[in-house]
């Protein structure tokens, strides 16, 4: 079996993998599609080198299905189309026991922690495997998992019906942020700098403004008639988007952190005081959340063909994370099953 490996430095490589059966409680996945994603892009310019365990088969946005069950496993059998919720938390620590698993003190994620997606067989356990419905098609399921967590950072905004929402970052996690917050009722501004990225987000029906071209806190003033956005989504991991985002809220309204920021940004705190704004942080997903992901998908209210910038074979990943880099693609599936299918 192949699979494609992180090996430091920034060296990606393609070879045959040693996968042995599944153990108990257990299931081997046949994986169809891996989406790459920035949270990879950060693994393959090294910017993770300190936590990840090279060399490492990388991925966590999987789409699959059953290959072979291990023992003590029930519910499954070969065959079963399947995604993958890529956590797995000890149950002992104060955030488990406060209910939010997800946000573990000693949480492993999949694929970066322990071997990922980007293999043709896969062993995981069976306790995070999550269930697809057999009209939805394993290209738009490699969705799942980034959809799951646009669906946590607008369950979590408490965004109501009518709310006016801005989204700093029109990327592919922005996207489906837009996207769900306006399944939710929510009236979407996306502030994007990327020109065919904008383009995009256009033709889906979305307002859309270039920051670097027009004075943003102005724009949504005045698309809010006056009164400032009732949640802002930072979501593009600039310096500028973070300093931006107490201009942009309205008295009470409530900004969502979801980019990962790998350094100390500057805010405005007087601001924060002044209109008694909300500051939240959004990470990763609950169950709930992919259940939820998988509905949107079904139905189409995410548009999975314009997101998919293309699919490519498991030897093409390191290009396909060049043009990822280069900002030349939205999301780019690997075809990890060994051939790009129409």
């Amino acid at each position: 079996m192949m699979g494609t490996m992180y090996e430091g430095s920034g060296r990606l490589r393609t070879a045959a993998v040693d996968v042995g059966p599944p153990g108990p409680g257990e299931l081997q996945i046949a994986v169809a599609y891996c989406g790459l994603c920035g949270t990879d892009l950060h693994i393959v310019h090294g910017d993770m080198d300190a936590r990840v365990r090279t060399p490492l088969v990388f991925g966590h946005e999987a789409s699959g299905t059953v290959a072979a069950v291990g023992a003590g496993v029930q519910g499954w059998t070969a065959g079963d189309p399947l995604t993958v919720m890529p956590l797995i938390w000890d149950g002992t620590c104060s955030a488990c026991l406060a209910g939010h698993q997800h946000i573990c003190q000693n949480l492993v994620f999949v694929g970066i922690d322990s071997p990922g997606a980007l293999q043709q067989r896969w062993n995981v356990p069976a306790s995070i495997a999550v269930p697809l419905p057999g009209d939805l098609d394993l290209r738009t399921a490699a969705l799942v998992e980034p959809a799951a967590v646009a669906v946590h950072d607008v369950r979590r905004s408490g965004l109501h019906v009518g709310d006016h929402a801005v989204v700093l970052g029109g990327g592919p996690i922005g996207l489906l942020i837009a996207c769900v917050a306006r399944e939710a009722g929510a009236h979407v501004m996306v502030a994007e700098i990327d020109g065919s990225r904008r383009a995009l987000v256009a033709a889906l029906g979305f307002e859309v403004r270039d920051p670097a071209a027009t004075d943003l806190t102005a724009e949504v003033t005045s698309w809010t008639g006056g009164v400032g956005a009732d949640v802002v989504f930072e979501v593009s991991g600039a310096a500028a988007a973070a300093r931006a985002t107490t201009a942009l809220a309205r008295v009470r309204g409530t900004i969502v952190v979801v980019a990962i920021h790998t350094a100390a940004r500057e805010i405005d705190l007087q601001r924060v005081f002044w209109r008694e704004l909300r500051l939240l942080g959004a990470r990763v997903y609950q169950r709930s959340d992919f259940e939820r992901a998988i509905e949107l998908l079904r139905r189409g209210v995410v548009p999975a063909p314009t997101l998919i910038s293309g699919v490519v074979p498991l030897s093409e990943t390191a290009t396909a994370v060049e043009d990822l880099s280069a900002g030349r693609a939205m999301k780019i599936l690997v075809d990890v099953a060994g051939e790009v299918r129409a």
